[in-house]
């Protein structure tokens, strides 16, 4: 083994002195609670969705003539395919969740403030392409609820002054949907996206190791206790440990509500309800609500004004004296989100 160690010494010159020093940073205590040690959950879950996503690849067809076939070959024929489509459909679902939590976690503690505008913005952006890959896979499976959904989601699209008309082309690869919008969705969901996301994390990561992670201070935390704990072994042990909770509850999820086939797109028959993914139910059901004219651009200021929010913050803790003011309008739209989510699922399929 001496033998080996100097040849691979030799041939990759790495100090492991070095490399203990440049991976063994001290980790502020508070992530030893998961509610802050919620940046690696959807991390790990987008290695499922990647790993995962490339064994369905290897079956599944983007054309409007085959795409339903080749899901239901994976869904009911393949070996352990109904298992593999579980684990994406699940991973995705809790990748999206652990971003919103985590976005919210961010919010609610202002670790937003400067010097970490830049990072907030580009969780934003993760927050964005998380949604986008989700809205793109539902889309690939081509059952009527995917397919209108879609179709839906392009005509709204549609309605945004300027960029609107090209938006919908951009995504329908036409001015409806047509033979070649499945492999433009494919490609967005299978390759853009998922690289979008890689870059994106690298640079928040960056971000992290350049300004540190944002400390807070518990009161039930005695003064005597170290503030710090080591990156490695401990802290890595921690997200080691919540990877094998979420295998196991992913296994659990995929096997006890596995994934189904709904009905074959109909271009010429609109469901009764077309009702998107959990994650859309809020913007759902804000159009139900208003005009489209309103809600497209309401829901446009909103998302804008959530990725300059570390800005406005400072603005309004300036103008009305108040330091917390951004955590009572957090507590009403976090109220006004569940409102409205739990609202569109009490609506029947």
């Amino acid at each position: 083994m001496s033998g080996i160690g100097a040849w691979l010494q030799e041939r990759i010159p790495i100090n492991s002195a070095q490399l203990q020093e440049l991976t063994n940073e001290p980790v502020p205590n508070h992530l030893k609670r998961w509610w802050f040690a919620l940046g690696g959950t959807p991390a790990y879950l987008f290695v499922v969705q990647v790993v995962t996503g490339i064994l369905l690849a290897f079956y599944y067809q983007p054309t409007a003539a085959s795409a339903y076939e080749s899901v239901r070959y994976i869904t009911e024929e393949a070996t352990f395919g109904w298992y593999l489509r579980g684990l994406h459909k699940w991973a995705a679902t809790l990748m999206i969740a652990a971003v919103i939590l985590h976005q919210m976690r961010v919010y609610f503690t202002t670790a937003y403030q400067r010097p970490r505008e830049l990072n907030w913005v580009i969780g934003m952006s993760l927050l964005m392409c998380s949604l986008l890959t989700g809205f793109t896979g539902y889309s690939l499976v081509f059952e009527q609820l995917s397919y209108w959904g879609a179709t839906v989601a392009a005509n709204i699209s549609d309605a945004v002054p300027v960029i609107g008309p090209l938006s919908k082309q951009m995504l329908l690869a036409g001015d409806g949907y047509n033979e070649r919008t499945l492999s433009r969705f494919y490609i967005l969901h299978a390759a853009v996206l998922p690289t979008t996301i890689i870059v994106l994390v690298a640079i928040h990561i960056s971000f992290i190791r350049m300004h540190g992670v944002t400390e807070l201070q518990f009161e039930d935390e005695p003064e005597d206790k170290p503030k710090y704990f080591n990156f490695f072994p401990d802290h890595i042990l921690t997200e080691l440990t919540i990877g094998l909770v979420l295998m196991i509850l992913l296994s659990a999820l995929a096997t006890i509500f596995p994934a189904h086939m709904g009905p074959k797109a109909d271009p010429l028959t609109t469901p009764e309800v077309i009702k998107p993914e959990w994650f859309f139910y809020v913007s759902f059901r804000w159009l139900k609500l208003f005009s489209l004219t309103f809600a497209v651009l309401s829901t446009g200021f909103i998302v804008a004004a959530m990725f300059l929010w570390p800005w406005i913050d400072r603005v309004l803790r300036k103008v009305t004296g108040i330091e917390d003011i951004s955590v009572y309008v957090g507590i009403v739209a976090t109220f006004l989100l569940i409102g409205l989510t739990v609202w569109e699922a009490a609506v029947a399929h």
